[in-house]
């Protein structure tokens, strides 16, 4: 396509291979991440226009009272403040950078929302992405990444159940965003080359969370996983000459502080701080709500410590605040993380990555990287290996990392340099895959073993790997977790259950753990684990966590007993305030249960994805979405929540196999099709590959893509 118009009157050239996947060209990196821009806004309008709403807290005005839950914690969280400051923080070159692709969506959004039916579904208009519009997708689409509503949860779990189990339940659970993630040196290819391979776990959106898209340039050439709305390639991507890839660090770098706030009499608003009461800045917004009668009013308020995003409006009782008290002070909860205080995202980073040629450059370039923080891969032609973590993680108390602080005790500041981020050697291979490993230092909650105890018993088993035998990596569907509930229900004598019990854990006692959908055994195993899950939740030691105390709706899945439950069901089975007696008690009964029912369905019947669409769907919708292999801590993560729902709605947002021998060996996958338009051929053309574990060639000779002759209007 011919672009003629502003300051970068160019001649942009896009490609598509067989897939709808862009490979664009141009003269200079500017004008590519204009390319990049006009290309996104073009295929995926719809999904551009709501991160660009989310990101600013004006989701509900078009989307409904449903979102004003998180329009509210937006506004109050100042994200898009937060992004005009990292914005304006930014060097020259990477500002002009990132101006350029924003130029590139205001160019494109025009004729991508005509594509796009959900606009006038909706009566939304396309509007102006701002310069630094992509930092506040990117602040939005991670600012629960590091899960510090948890903390809440810890607080609750201390208050109510007592201090010594404040880490009872920690693990990878409701909202955690988690990846699998290796790295295999040439010492163990066929090639002789490194082979970098894995999948990222999020919660499904469609369209996908993922963008496959080429960047070619005189500068670089590269390939790899986008973010729509960001520029370049943050967190998967491949030059030729190196690639990198990322997981989840588990990290923990966002704090809550217990705020001691009033009001005087002419309106301002103070804190109590570590030195006495201080000014805080308070202002008014009002979030305006699709069929309302009036727009909700909110009150923003920002300590030195942070925003407050509990109970800034000094009415409503919050978990660890409450209402004003007669002399005008009242409690509430204010957050502290690191781009608010440093006014950096890192950012500086992502054309650094672009122009990479080895390890090292990808090392060197995530130096900058702030938010969020990760464990980091790479390898690169030469045979250089790289496994680190990337990003700013404060120093400062242990307890800051548990709980919800007092603001006015001293011994809660932050040092002013971050802490070491870990980094170890790559030996015949390296595994990511959120556990207690290389970024333990850094966190408190960290995923089981599980996935990186398979995966390398899995890469193990081959000396000789090649990009095409990593699906089997990929798409593994054992599910060692269930171990424990085994052994329980090993340990249960046949002689004190029913004959239809018996026949329930004979059955499960000869099961291959395989967590494929269509597996009767599965299922069965799926029916006797939840009616464990809802019997230990309702059991009486748990009673005091069975209503969580009042807070705002967004943080119900991390405060909500049952699902914390399911996920710390091996820990549960040990150990915890449920006697061991009770525990076998209800392993037997949750065995009577299923026997006594009609025998459940293959585990697929169930367990089906569900992913997370903008727009409300229809009655029917549920039924069409496809069964799923796999379990949460399966290799082949799709986790639903036991003993509540099977429906998955996380699982592989991307696969990818990065070949340092041949680029064109390399492989990737997402969830649906390149394009978020319905109706698009490539719309959800790669869906029927992933459910299968099969992946998509890479394609990077111009001769096999189809150019675009005509500009899309």
């Amino acid at each position: 396509m011919t672009n003629g118009s502003g300051p970068y009157a160019v001649s942009i050239e896009v490609y598509r291979d067989a897939w709808g996947v862009p490979h664009l060209r141009a003269a200079d990196p500017r004008e590519l991440a204009r390319a990049q821009g006009r290309v996104t806004a073009l295929d995926r309008a719809w999904q551009l226009e709501v991160e660009r709403h989310r990101a600013q807290g004006t989701t509900a005005e078009f989307l409904g009272a449903a979102e004003t839950g998180w329009d509210t914690f937006v506004r109050q969280a100042r994200l898009a403040d937060t992004a005009r400051r990292c914005h304006d923080r930014l060097d020259p070159e990477t500002a002009a950078w990132v101006r350029a692709y924003v130029d590139g969506v205001n160019e494109g959004l025009a004729a991508g929302a005509r594509r796009a039916p959900e606009f006038a579904a909706t009566g939304l208009q396309p509007g102006r992405w701002e310069p630094w519009t992509p930092l506040a997708v990117w602040l939005s689409t991670h600012i629960l990444f590091a899960g510090f509503p948890t903390k809440l949860w810890r607080e609750q779990v201390a208050r109510r159940l007592g201090e010594e189990w404040t880490e009872l339940f920690a693990t990878d659970g409701p909202g955690t965003a988690g990846s699998n993630g290796w790295i295999v040196s040439g010492e163990r290819t066929a090639s002789g080359a490194a082979i970098v391979a894995g999948d990222p776990h999020r919660f499904i959106e469609a369209p996908g969370v993922y963008q496959q898209i080429r960047l070619s340039c005189p500068d670089y050439d590269v390939l790899g996983l986008a973010v729509p709305g960001v520029p370049g390639l943050a967190h998967f991507g491949h030059t030729g000459r190196v690639a990198w890839a990322i997981t989840n660090a588990m990290a923990d770098y966002q704090d809550l502080y217990r705020e001691r706030l009033r009001r005087l009499p002419d309106g301002r608003v103070e804190a109590l701080g570590p030195e006495g009461w201080e000014p805080a800045t308070a202002h008014t917004e009002s979030v305006r709500v699709k069929d309302a009668d009036a727009p909700v009013g909110i009150e923003v308020v920002e300590t030195a410590r942070g925003p407050v995003i509990i109970g800034a409006d000094g009415g409503a009782p919050a978990d660890g605040g409450g209402p004003a008290t007669g002399d005008g002070t009242w409690e509430a909860i204010s957050l502290r993380h690191p781009p608010r205080v440093t006014g950096e995202l890192g950012f500086a980073a992502l054309p650094a990555l672009l122009a990479a040629r080895s390890t090292a450059d990808v090392d060197r370039a995530l130096e900058r990287w702030v938010e969020p923080v990760n464990v980091v891969q790479a390898a690169d032609v030469d045979g250089g290996l790289l496994h680190r973590v990337a990003g700013w993680v404060p120093v400062r108390d242990r307890t800051d990392a548990l709980r919800v602080v007092p603001a006015w005790e001293a011994g809660h500041r932050w040092a002013p340099r971050p802490a070491p981020t870990p980094r170890a050697e790559v030996g015949a291979y390296a595994v990511m895959a959120n556990e207690r490993g290389l970024a333990a230092p850094l966190g408190v909650e960290f995923a089981p073993p599980h996935r990186a105890e398979r995966i390398s018993a899995l890469l193990d088993a081959c000396a000789a790997w090649t990009p095409a035998a990593m699906a089997a990596v990929h798409t593994d569907t054992d599910n060692p977790s269930a171990r424990r509930l085994l052994t329980a229900i090993e340990e249960t004598a046949d002689e004190a259950l029913s004959p239809a019990a018996r026949a329930v854990r004979a059955t499960l006692l000869g099961w291959d753990r395989r967590m494929t959908a269509d597996s009767t055994d599965a299922g069965l195993y799926a029916a006797v684990r939840g009616a464990v899950v809802r019997r230990l939740a309702a059991h009486e030691a748990f009673a005091a966590l069975r209503e969580p105390e009042p807070c705002p709706e967004l943080f119900a899945p991390w405060l909500a007993l049952g699902p914390r439950v399911a996920f710390a069901l091996e820990t549960l089975l040990v150990t915890g305030p449920v006697p061991a007696g009770d525990v076998r008690r209800i392993v037997r009964e949750a065995l009577e249960e299923v026997g006594a029912a009609d025998a459940p369905p293959a585990w697929g019947v169930t367990h089906r994805l569900a992913p997370w669409q903008a727009l409300p769907v229809d009655e029917d919708a549920d039924a069409r979405w496809p069964s799923l292999d796999g379990d949460h801590d399966c290799v082949l993560s799709t986790s639903s929540v036991p003993g509540f729902t099977d429906r998955a709605a996380r699982a592989s947002a991307a696969r990818y196999v990065w070949d340092l021998a041949d680029r064109d060996r390399s492989l990737w996958i997402v969830p649906f099709g390149a394009s978020g338009v319905p109706g698009d051929p490539h719309h959800r053309d790669q869906l029927p590959l992933w459910l299968r574990g099969e992946l998509a060639p890479v394609v990077t000779d111009w001769n096999d893509l189809v150019k675009e002759e005509h500009e899309q209007n």
